[in-house]
Formats: C-alpha cells, structure tokens, sequence
C-alpha cells in the first residue's frame, strides 16, 4: 500500500512550507555555503522561522494593540522605518522600503501577498513610558542598533548602570516577542485562524483586476 503524502496543513505546520504555501528552501550564497551542509540548514531554518516572526509581528502591530507582556507590562510594537522583504525564489526575491508608514503599505502587504516575508525591520517597542527604537534581522533576530530611552540618573556612575539595565532590558523584550510567537506558532490556531487572517490582511494590498 502506497504511503500517504503529507497535506499541505502538514507541511505547513511541520514548517516545511510558509505562509505561502511555498517550500521554506531558499539559496544561500556562496560564503555560506562554504560553512557546511549542517550549518546552512540550521541557518535556513532559524531565517525562515525569524521572517515568519517578524512578518506575524507586522501583522499584529497595526491593530496598534499590545503585542505581548514583559515586566508585568503591555508591549506595543510600531514598525516606523527601512524594512526589508525577501523570498527564496520569483521574480522578485527581495524588496525594500523607507519612510515611518511604508511597512503598513500596500505595497509591503502586496509583497507579502506574493510570497516575501520581512527579513529585516526597524521596530518602536513601547513598555509603559519607556520607548526603544531598534532594528533586527530574521537571520539571527538580535538587536542591530537601539536608541535606549532618556537616562534619568544624573551621576556618571548611575548612568552607566542605567544603560546597562536598559540593553539588556531591549534583548528581554526582542525575547518575549519570539516567545510569544512560538506560542502562536506551534499552536493549532496557527493554520486554523492566524494564517487565514493574516493572508487575508496580505491581500488586501493587492488591487482589484
């Protein structure tokens, strides 16, 4: 008796494909390719999985409503600058766009409605008064560059302790996106409900024919 194949829910959950129904294999370019077969497909893995995230968090950030909780808080996330759309294969295989509104264009959801996911993004994390700006890759989802929230402390000493608090507080934050995310991922509302919705919303970037 002839195995059965995998459907495309299976797939999509196994995260063998994307939000687009596409194979999550992509090409990597020759420096990478040196490093070995065992570290690219850690690399791929981990960069589809950050692209996913971020596109998720382009998603849910536009309703403007918190994203998640940190430090008993509620997490606003705002993306207000470059953003950097990439795919594995088409005719377009990466797109980018500036300006503080362009990632909630209808050009980045026509993108996304094509096969792109966000690759690379400048986000504005708001937790209570305090608001970092920061941009992050889906390679290795660190923190690329941060403006930390004005210091308070006057004496030099308390202000070096302050900073220090303030950037690892920034990591703590990227980490309870991802988590959340995870969360969601891995859960069955991922193909039942999110990835309807979000196709949905990446549509509605497309013009009528």
């Amino acid at each position: 008796m002839a195995a059965r194949k995998p459907s495309a829910e299976t797939k999509f959950l196994r995260g063998e494909t994307g939000v687009d129904g596409a194979a999550v294999n992509e090409e990597l370019d020759p420096a990478e390719a040196e490093q070995g077969k065992a570290k690219e497909a850690l690399l791929r893995g981990r960069t589809w999985l950050g692209r996913e995230c971020l596109t998720w968090l382009l998603w849910r950030s536009e309703s403007t409503e918190p994203v998640c909780e940190a430090f008993g808080q509620e997490l606003s996330v705002v993306f207000n600058g470059r953003l950097t759309l990439r795919a594995g294969a088409g005719e377009v295989t990466e797109l980018t766009v500036k300006g503080v509104t362009s990632p909630y264009s209808k050009q980045v959801k026509a993108a996304i409605s094509r096969g792109l996911l966000v690759h690379g993004a400048t986000l504005q994390l708001t937790l209570g008064e305090q608001v970092f700006d920061l941009s992050t890759d889906a390679e290795f989802f660190d923190v690329k560059s941060a403006k930390l929230p004005a210091l308070i402390h006057d004496e030099e000493a308390e202000k070096l302790v302050e900073r220090l608090e303030l950037t690892g507080r920034v990591s703590t934050l990227l980490e309870a996106i991802t988590r959340t995310f995870i969360a969601v991922r891995t859960s069955k509302a991922w193909a039942a409900k999110v990835v309807p919705e979000l196709v949905e919303w990446a549509k509605s970037g497309v013009a009528p024919v």
